[in-house]
């Protein structure tokens, strides 16, 4: 996380002032010139963002949405430094209470997102006044610039990795489908991933809503639709709901898994295991496999807890033995700690777990 944290550095806040200094001769950038390499040193890149921000509105005490716009004027201005312009022109708004302040931050919103994304300050817009900024944002969705168009999907995310929680959203599930179902079938795919990426967000709390929106989809597809469907369904497909798996041609059918072979009984961190395994269709028709492993990780408690890998998908022939390998990297991760002990790992085929095979972890 070190070298995300250096996106916003020392030098990127210095052409910030320069910038904002050029178009606004009365503001005092010195708050922000005097942001030292040593004061940013121990902040993530969040924290980062908001004493730039912080700075930002001091030095620019009257119009900060017109001096946005004037700074905006040079192609120059992008990268990541566009995130805490964002958050001090959503600061700034919320501060005025007005609807016409509100109105003026979401469209500087459509502006900046094309310099980087505005997809992180939009979220205090949102949880201000959901019902507003989602009539603003659906408006987006017919915007000729597809980084417009993403923005829609993706600041309005239920999940939106690195942003706060919009908990109205979560509450509501189906508050964003007419976003979505204006942008399926988008000509973009930077845009269409989101679209996937927020369906998956909503499976975690409303697969219901999910399975129902990607019928209605799929009864109305373009060539692209099936893949916007599927990255959409990839978390209840790992978790093997029935309803998903139906929907992407996985339909119940007769499979034998083998036993788990695992090279390693016993693994020295960091590392990786070979595992591999078979996998037979007993039935008397062609089936549709969705083959996938998991790996159930020791907590700090001693407890374990499974996680999905992806590994295949194949169609097997009547009675066709497929087999399948796979190398397991055991590494340092922001995103999971490692502990010691003993760990397990089963195959799934079709969201059906089969088998158990133990390793031990060890460290030092």
């Amino acid at each position: 996380m070190g070298a995300m944290n250096e996106l916003i550095n020392t030098s990127v806040i210095g052409d910030l002032a320069e910038r904002i200094a050029r178009v606004a001769p009365e503001a005092d950038v010195a708050g922000l010139t005097r942001i030292s390499a040593e004061q940013l040193e121990p902040l993530s890149l969040r924290q980062r963002t908001d004493l730039v921000a912080a700075a930002l509105e001091v030095a620019v005490p009257g119009d900060l949405a017109a001096g946005v716009r004037a700074v905006l004027r040079d192609p120059g201005c992008e990268g990541w430094v566009v995130w805490p312009v964002g958050e001090a022109v959503t600061t700034r708004a919320l501060a005025a209470g007005t609807d016409a302040a509100f109105d003026e931050a979401m469209a500087l919103m459509a502006a900046l997102t094309g310099r980087l994304s505005a997809e992180f300050p939009i979220r205090r817009l949102l949880e201000h006044d959901l019902g507003r900024a989602l009539a603003i944002v659906q408006t987006w969705t017919a915007s000729p610039d597809e980084h417009v168009r993403r923005l829609a999907s993706e600041g309005t995310r239920a999940y939106l990795p690195w942003a706060i929680r919009v908990k109205a959203l979560v509450a509501d599930p189906r508050a964003t489908l007419p976003i979505l179902d204006a942008l399926y079938r988008d000509p973009s795919d930077y845009v269409r991933r989101s679209v996937g990426n927020h369906l998956n967000d909503l499976s975690r709390h409303a697969p219901d809503v999910v399975i129902e929106t990607a019928k209605r989809w799929l009864a109305e597809p373009d060539a692209h639709t099936r893949a916007v469907v599927k990255r959409g369904l990839r978390t209840l497909v790992k978790k093997g709901h029935p309803g998903a798996l139906a929907l992407l041609g996985f339909a119940p059918a007769s499979f034998a898994v083998g036993e788990i072979e695992l090279a390693e009984a016993s693994v020295a961190f960091p590392g990786s295991i070979d595992l591999r395994f078979t996998v037979t269709n007993e039935g008397s028709v062609p089936a549709a496999a969705v083959v996938d492993y998991v790996v159930h990780y020791v907590k700090a408690n001693g407890s374990v807890a499974p996680k999905v890998f992806k590994l295949a998908t194949r169609t097997l022939e009547p009675g066709e033995r497929a087999a399948f390998a796979k190398r397991h990297a055991l590494r340092p991760m922001t995103t999971r700690v490692h502990h010691p002990g003993e760990h397990g790992v089963q195959a799934q085929v079709n969201g059906e777990r089969h088998g158990w095979a133990a390793f031990d972890l060890r460290f030092g």
